[in-house]
C-alpha cells in the first residue's frame, strides 16, 4: 500500500508558501497534489567522510519508511545518481562519487515555476526531467498534453517516465540532448531549463513563440557557484531580451560537464604567450557576482587552486580550447601567466572591471540579449561581455 504522504505535502506547501516562493493558489494545489516520494523511491544523503571526502548515504525501500519520507519533503536537494551511473538502490553503503542527477529542493523548483508566469492552457518545454517531479507538478498544474520534457540520459529518462506514469501523467517525455529543444512539438508558450548552461541555445529561441519566456541558469557551475537566473521575452525579430532575476545553482547540462582534471598541473602550463602583473587577485572569484561574471566570460574554464611548499598557484584551464591562466603571488603582488589561442584572465579582468566602473551592483542588474549570432550582457547601461557563434545558424 502505498503510503499517505497528503499531511507532509501539506506541510511544505505551508513551509514555501512562508518562504515567499510558493505565491499562488495553484501552484499550491499541485505541490499539495504530486506526491514527491514516487520520484525520489531512492536517493542518497550527504555527510562528512574520512579525510573530509563527502560521503553518499543511500536512502531507499529498505530504509525506515517514516525516515524517507521526512527526509524527502525537506526542502533539500537530494542526489539520486552518481558518476553518471551508480544510483542508491545499486550502492551497497555508504560510496562517495561525483553527483550526475538529483532532485532540486523544492524551493528552488517552486520559485522557477511561479517566475515562469504560465496562464491555462499554454504549452511548456522542460529541459532536464531529472527524476520528473517538476515535471509532474507542471502536469497538474497545466494538463499532461502541454508539457514536454527533455532528458539525455536514457536511464534518468526511464525512471521518469515510470514515476510520472505512477502518478497519473502520460506526457510527454523524451530521450534526447536538451541544447537542441524539441521542434516536433514546437512552438511553445515557455521553455525552462533544469540545469546551468554556459549560453542559452538559440535554438530554444527559435522553438518559442514571439512573447514566451525563457528560463535558465546562466553560468556553467563549474566553480560551484556563481551561477544567474536569467529571463527572457522572445521578440518578433526572432532576438530574446530580458536580464538576471536572482542567485540559482544547477548541476550543468550533461555536454558541458567539465573534464575532471588530473596529472601534472604545472606541465600543462608550462608554456605562456604572456605574463604580466594583475591588480584583480583571484580571491577576488570567492564572491558570487565576480564568480558569475567570470564564469560568463570564460565558459570553458575551469579553476584549481594548488599548493606547493608555501607557494600558491591558481589556475584555470579551457580543456576545450587548449587555453590557460596561471596566477601566482609575490607578497600582496599577483603575476599572471597566459597561454593558448585565447586570454582567458584578460577576458575575466575586462568584466569585472565593467562591474567595478559601475559600482559593484547587484548580480540582478545585468541584463542580457540572445541573437542568433550574439549574446550580450549589459551592467547598467554599458556592455560589459559579447560573445558570438562559432557557427550561426544558416537560415540567420
Amino acid at each position: 500500500m502505498r503510503p499517505d504522504s497528503t499531511s507532509l505535502r501539506r506541510a511544505l506547501a505551508d513551509q514555501l508558501e512562508q518562504g515567499g516562493v510558493l505565491r499562488t493558489p495553484v501552484w499550491r494545489k499541485a505541490v499539495e497534489a504530486v506526491p514527491r516520494e514516487l520520484f525520489l523511491p531512492s536517493f542518497f544523503r550527504s555527510a562528512p567522510g574520512p579525510g573530509g571526502i563527502t560521503q553518499y548515504i543511500p536512502v531507499t525501500q529498505d530504509t525506515d519508511e517514516d525516515e524517507r519520507l521526512t527526509l524527502t519533503y525537506q526542502d533539500e536537494t537530494w542526489v539520486t545518481q552518481l558518476d553518471g551511473h551508480l544510483t542508491a538502490d545499486t550502492a551497497d553503503g555508504p560510496v562517495t562519487g561525483f553527483p550526475t542527477s538529483s532532485s532540486t529542493m523544492p524551493s528552488t523548483v517552486m520559485g522557477m515555476l511561479e517566475s515562469l508566469d504560465v496562464e491555462d492552457g499554454m504549452n511548456v518545454l522542460e529541459i532536464g526531467t531529472g527524476t520528473g517531479y517538476s515535471t509532474g507538478l507542471m502536469c497538474h498544474r497545466l494538463g499532461e498534453d502541454n508539457v514536454t520534457s527533455v532528458e539525455v540520459d536514457p536511464a534518468v529518462s526511464e525512471r521518469a517516465d515510470a514515476a510520472l506514469e505512477d502518478a497519473g501523467y502520460s506526457t510527454w517525455t523524451v530521450t534526447g540532448d536538451g541544447l537542441l529543444g524539441h521542434p516536433r512539438r514546437a512552438p511553445y508558450d515557455r521553455t525552462i531549463a533544469t540545469c546551468a548552461l554556459r549560453r542559452i541555445p538559440y535554438a530554444w529561441v527559435r522553438q518559442t513563440q514571439p512573447g514566451g519566456i525563457i528560463l535558465a541558469t546562466v553560468g556553467p557551475s563549474a566553480w560551484t557557484y556563481g551561477t544567474g537566473l536569467a529571463k527572457l521575452t522572445v521578440k518578433d525579430d526572432g532576438t530574446a531580451v530580458g536580464r538576471i532575476i536572482g542567485r540559482t545553482s544547477f548541476m550543468p547540462a550533461r555536454a558541458e560537464a567539465a573534464v575532471q582534471l588530473s596529472g601534472d598541473l604545472s606541465a600543462r602550463a608550462a608554456y605562456a604567450d604572456t605574463e604580466r602583473a594583475t591588480s584583480l587577485p583571484p580571491d577576488a572569484l570567492n564572491h558570487w557576482m565576480p564568480a558569475f561574471l567570470a564564469q560568463l566570460a570564460a565558459p570553458g574554464a575551469q579553476l584549481v587552486r594548488a599548493v606547493s611548499g608555501s607557494r600558491e598557484t591558481v589556475y584555470l584551464f579551457d580543456t576545450g580550447r587548449e587555453a590557460f591562466a596561471a596566477l601566482t603571488a609575490d607578497g600582496d603582488e599577483w603575476t599572471v601567466r597566459q597561454g593558448g589561442p585565447v586570454a582567458i584572465w584578460d577576458a575575466i579582468e575586462s568584466a569585472l572591471t565593467a562591474w567595478q566602473s559601475a559600482g559593484e551592483p547587484d548580480i540582478t542588474s545585468v541584463r542580457m540579449e540572445v541573437t542568433s549570432r550574439t549574446h550580450t550582457y549589459w551592467i547598467g547601461d554599458q556592455p560589459a561581455l559579447r560573445w558570438e557563434h562559432p557557427h550561426p545558424p544558416l537560415n540567420a
